[in-house]
């Protein structure tokens, strides 16, 4: 794995500390520490970590809410740290999109072996985010055309087949994208109306 840029927000500054020198063992960089919400905040916008480690009770300050506040900004890896093993905890933290929840005292082991998932399960979910947004404009582009080529059709008398030839054309000719086309050819009808 590749050393990773850290943020560690915990109120311990035992616990801060041990993590601290376990994820520079591990070979990763500590750009940060701090026990303070707004500092989270600020260092995550600025430092632009690849991955946190967030305490989720503080005093002043839920780690769940902190955590919600990030990733408003940015998609980050984060992975909380309790002492408590309720569900309800449990439950919060799938809810809110933070990728594992790890339960203190933390071990070394452990903790590498969470960042390793983190970091794998959080390139998963980005890659799927893009493949949904492709598929989402792949309709998007689609249903256009087919709107374009239907009000040819309509105005010229074309087939479908030849009014798409149409389109496609006129694409290549003026070496605009098909939905840029299609977009003008139904602006054009609206504006005929």
């Amino acid at each position: 794995m590749n050393p990773l840029k850290v943020l560690i927000v915990e109120d311990e500054a035992i616990i801060s500390t041990s993590l601290s020198a376990m994820m520079k063992r591990l070979g990763h960089q500590v750009i940060g520490r701090t026990r303070d919400r707004k500092e989270a905040i600020r260092i995550a916008k600025e430092l632009d970590p690849e991955i946190i480690l967030m305490d989720i009770k503080m005093p002043n300050m839920n780690g769940i809410e902190a955590a919600k506040e990030i990733l408003s900004i940015k998609q980050i890896p984060i992975i909380i740290l309790t002492a408590y093993n309720q569900p309800d905890f449990i439950e919060k933290v799938n809810s809110m999109g933070a990728l594992y929840y790890l339960i203190k005292p933390i071990t070394e082991k452990a903790l590498m072996t969470f960042i390793r998932l983190a970091i794998s399960r959080f390139k998963e979910i980005r890659e799927l985010k893009k493949e949904v947004c492709d598929l989402k404009e792949a309709l998007r582009t689609r249903k256009l055309i087919e709107q374009a080529k239907g009000l040819i059709m309509e105005r010229e008398g074309l087939t479908e087949t030849r009014a798409f030839k149409k389109i496609q054309k006129q694409s290549r000719d003026s070496n605009i994208p098909m939905v840029k086309i299609a977009e003008s050819i139904i602006i054009a009808s609206r504006i005929l109306i």
